[in-house]
């Protein structure tokens, strides 16, 4: 690690991407699209051939900003690198992750199970790595298999309770995923503080419109030109639709229930709270004892 690394953890869904190209813009002082996935590395992503993260992560000389779906307590820690978290709830980041999956291309679905199969601590289980059914998913997920993919250390409820203890070290700011819908430029100028970057006052404007849901998805080629490789239809399926609530009118009752009870059983009320709604709803994490 680097002295001034930044590294954007989040659960798959959660508006990981979304915050590298904020982050990116920081670093670059531009609103020109970029490559994110040439420019932020994914030190735990296994598709690539060994050591090649490491290597693109070596080869850059712009400040880093590093992509990871680790829980805090599995991530090395050293003084000086920031940390940034997303949070979603649970229910959003479950539809958002159904059609991240559901679209997948069969070669990477092959990739997938040639690195499950070559795994002894998963193996060749049959899991189904590209479901087609929102409402089977969304049992699923509630249940395990499909929120930690076979890894009980990487769920969702492992995640935020992970980064919920450490939202009072100094070097770790919690963001969430509505707070960012709700009030963008005030996000990116929490995250610009943290990250100790000064944005001159005149670009702010321009950096604000070009992290615009919107207008991601219409540059989703040139900020994700290696998409059509993982999922039909490219960047602007993996830029999919940005919305919450989705899960209304679709997920079972039942479903929804267990969530709920499991939400109970895994949360505290200050945590519950802040993974539905967000800071400014539920108050800052730092803030909360």
């Amino acid at each position: 690690m680097r002295a001034d690394d930044i590294v954007i953890s989040t659960y798959p869904k959660c508006g990981t991407t979304w915050t590298q190209r904020i982050v990116g813009m920081l670093v670059f002082g531009s609103a020109a699209p970029f490559p994110v996935q040439d420019s932020s590395p994914w030190p735990d992503f296994r598709a690539p051939p060994p050591g090649a993260m490491r290597a693109l992560a070596e080869s850059q000389e712009h400040r880093r900003f590093l992509k990871s779906h680790l829980p805090f307590d599995a991530l090395p820690k050293y003084e000086g690198v920031k940390y940034i978290h997303v949070a979603r709830d649970g229910r959003d980041a479950a539809m958002s992750f159904f059609n991240h999956k559901s679209h997948y291309t069969p070669g990477v679905i092959a990739r997938w199970k040639e690195i499950s199969a070559s795994d002894p601590k998963f193996g060749d289980d049959g899991f189904d790595y590209s479901p087609q059914d929102p409402v089977a998913h969304f049992a699923g997920w509630v249940d395990g298999p499909e929120d930690d993919q076979g890894d009980p250390g990487a769920g969702y409820f492992v995640m935020e309770n992970s980064f919920w203890e450490a939202r009072h070290d100094p070097d770790v700011l919690l963001v969430h995923y509505n707070d960012m819908k709700a009030d963008l430029a005030g996000e990116m100028r929490r995250i610009a503080e943290f990250i100790e970057i000064d944005v001159p006052e005149e670009l702010w404007p321009e950096l604000v419109a070009a992290a615009d849901f919107a207008a991601m998805k219409a540059a989703s080629a040139q900020l994700m030109p290696s998409a059509g490789e993982v999922w039909k239809g490219g960047g602007a399926t993996f830029i999919n639709k940005g919305t919450n609530g989705r899960w209304q009118g679709v997920c079972r009752q039942e479903d929804l229930a267990r969530y709920e009870a499991k939400v109970a059983e895994r949360f505290s009320p200050e945590l519950a709270a802040w993974c539905e709604h967000g800071r400014l709803v539920a108050g800052d994490p730092r803030q909360t004892p």
